[in-house]
């Protein structure tokens, strides 16, 4: 198993997010599901560098809060 850049498969896919002008894309976490050669499926985290465990967690936090439909004040494209 080798790591290697997903912006590509990630277009692949159709991800896209709002960026309004001037909004600076400061960190991402990626929740990847992945099917292997045999059919076998795993879950796969990945993450920008700079991004702190603390920022990390807060952001699937926000993400899990945002997908559960409780989404007072935040924002979000899913």
């Amino acid at each position: 198993m080798s790591t290697r850049p997903i912006g590509d498969a990630l277009d692949a896919l159709g991800i896209e997010a709002t960026l309004d002008e001037g909004e600076l894309l400061a960190g991402a976490v990626v929740l990847l599901k992945v099917i292997d050669g045999d059919g076998d499926v795993r879950m796969s985290l990945a993450y920008s560098d700079g991004l702190s465990w603390i920022e990390r967690t807060g952001m699937i936090h926000v993400a899990e809060t945002m997908e559960a439909g409780t989404t007072t004040g935040l924002t979000g494209d899913g």
